[in-house]
């Protein structure tokens, strides 16, 4: 091997080292912002572990609490099968209210999750696909199967 073919061979082993390292870099970096989204039922279970997630679901009715002077809120996210307290210390979307769609992303402490980012949906007939398949899917694993009778379905058979 001659000294231009060396050079030639080291330099592409230089390059391909550094775009290995560009590569690592990256995946790195998108992996500590990637937020996965779990119910409150998923939550509760253990499944999200102690790392940043986004929690979906809805904001049960009767929850809503501000404390006087702050910006501090509580609220609890349901998926109808289990409920999770949220508190929050930002500024809460116009949309966002009991009984509508909510995505809050932060982390869990303790008993409750602590809400670095509150979405609310933008109207009365839209559910974050994300959301709305996870919730369907809670329900179908806890569905309890009646006896049927003649003319009726049991819960969870198709029609």
């Amino acid at each position: 091997m001659n000294a231009s073919q060396r050079r030639r061979m080291l330099l592409v082993l230089a390059l391909t080292a550094a775009s290995g390292l560009a590569t690592c870099l990256v995946a790195l970096a998108l992996q500590r912002n990637v937020a996965y989204l779990y119910t409150p039922s998923e939550v509760l279970r253990g499944e999200a572990g102690q790392m940043r997630f986004r929690l979906g679901g809805m904001v049960a009715k009767g929850s809503l609490q501000r404390e006087p002077g702050s910006l501090v809120t509580w609220f609890t996210v349901t998926d109808g099968d289990a409920q999770l307290r949220v508190r929050s210390e930002q500024v809460l979307p116009d949309l966002f209210r009991e009984g509508q769609g909510v995505i809050v992303t932060g982390q869990r402490k303790d008993d409750y999750f602590v809400g670095t980012e509150v979405l609310a949906k933008h109207d009365e007939t839209y559910m974050p696909q994300e959301v709305a398949s996870k919730m369907g899917k809670a329900h179908q694993k806890h569905a309890v199967q009646a006896p049927s009778t003649p003319g009726t379905l049991a819960e969870g058979t198709p029609p």
